[in-house]
């Protein structure tokens, strides 16, 4: 029940949050993102409506968020992504543990910059999530997760391991919020007849 009422209000808060942000992000007339039109030619017809259906100041967002990760995969995907911040995360734990500010800081920097997967973002969410009230959380998503680690970084930098520490937590709820949200449960499939005990 807390969890449940924990995430509810990470989500909420990320939609107002996002609301704001995307009422800032002027919006973009004309042709889509010259990074998101090349993107799209590897989409399916079924993905390709569905993004060409986000509004303008979405799709502005979504590009201001590839922006500032300026490392693009080839081949790699969103899952084995997903395990890179798993990795840094830990590496960062393992800093934190043994007092290595230097060692903190970049693994929470290369946290908060990892690589785009192959096809962008847009193409390893569900079909059914790609809308505009969906993707709205994303920035707040973003800030959880991405800003908090900089955050980190600024901290160990600094010398201030307990304040550091502190934001250990905040990554964690923005990534679990993500999940919920956008993956579900891991192992559970809809193609069972009998879906698999917890």
């Amino acid at each position: 029940m807390k969890k449940t009422l924990f995430t509810s209000l990470i989500l909420a808060g990320g939609l107002a949050s996002s609301a704001h942000v995307l009422a800032q992000t002027p919006p973009k007339a004309g042709a889509m993102p010259a990074e998101m039109q090349q993107m799209m030619k590897a989409y399916t017809p079924e993905l390709r409506q569905k993004v060409m259906a986000l509004s303008p100041e979405l799709k502005a967002t979504i590009q201001q968020l590839h922006a500032g990760h300026p490392r693009r995969a080839k081949e790699t995907n969103l899952r084995q992504i997903m395990h890179e911040i798993l990795s840094e995360y830990q590496s960062i734990a393992s800093a934190l543990a043994t007092d290595n500010a230097e060692q903190a800081a970049d693994a929470a920097r290369r946290l908060a910059s990892h690589r785009i997967p192959k096809g962008g973002l847009l193409a390893y969410f569900p079909l059914d999530k790609i809308n505009n009230a969906d993707m709205a959380v994303l920035p707040a998503m973003n800030t959880a997760v991405e800003g908090s680690a900089l955050k980190l970084a600024d901290a160990a930098d600094a010398g201030n391991m307990p304040l550091a520490a502190s934001y250990m937590s905040d990554i964690m709820t923005g990534c679990v919020a993500c999940h919920q949200k956008f993956r579900g449960v891991p192992g559970i499939s809809a193609n069972l007849m009998t879906p698999l005990a917890k």
